[in-house]
Formats: C-alpha cells, structure tokens, sequence
C-alpha cells in the first residue's frame, strides 16, 4: 500500500477527524459568533509547532497511545500530517518549506480575519 494509503485503525481514525475538525475550525473560525478564542488559538497553535520539534502534539498523543512514547520514529504523520494531507488532496508532493509557507501564511491570514471580525463585527 502507498503511503497515506493505510487503513487506519480506529484509533488512527479517531485522530484523523480530529485533525480535520480542528482544520474546518482554523477554516471557518474567524467568522463564528465567539471570536475571541479563535484570536487566542490561532498563534498558540502556530507557536506550538516549532516549539514541539516541527510536530502537532496530536500526532505525539496518537504515538504515546501507541508506543508508550511521545515519539515515534515509526509513524510518518509525525510531522507531516498537513504535507501528507495536501500530497493525497492534489498530488503535488511539496517540500516541508513550502508547506511552512502555506501553513503560517493561512494562519496569519485567517487569524488577521478573526481579529477584523472581532475588532469591526
């Protein structure tokens, strides 16, 4: 099976839509009624990554369930899950560079949107 192909387990599916709950979140967020946590979260969740080695602390949870450890060099969602998901949504297979950029520049886009909506609205 190719990678990003794998049947998941229902663990694995369980943190799968929970990463994309959180993405439609990061998404659509800046536009809910409650703006305020969404100011908040946004650059914690940006700051989080370089500060937890350039992964998402729920790919390490996933892998702490797993394995007993916050690490998991077995696991090759462990600081790709977002180069992963656009991999499998389009086909292109984009450096972690590339994907830093998109990832920060929506972030500061979508985050300079929810502070608009809670600012004006």
């Amino acid at each position: 099976m190719a990678e990003g192909s794998r049947r998941r387990d229902a663990l694995g599916l369980a943190f799968l839509l929970l990463h994309i709950a959180i993405l439609v979140y990061i998404l659509i967020g800046w536009a809910l009624p409650q703006v305020v946590f969404y100011v908040a979260f946004l650059p914690l969740m940006a700051l989080h990554w370089p500060l937890n080695r350039n992964t998402c602390a729920l790919n390490n949870l996933e892998s702490l369930i797993r394995t007993g450890r916050w690490r998991d060099p077995g696991n090759g969602e462990e600081g790709a899950w977002l180069q992963l998901l656009i991999r499998s949504a389009t086909g292109l297979d984009l450096t972690v560079r590339q994907v830093d950029l998109i990832s920060y520049g929506l972030l500061a886009l979508l985050w300079g949107l929810g502070l608009w909506h809670w600012l004006v609205w």
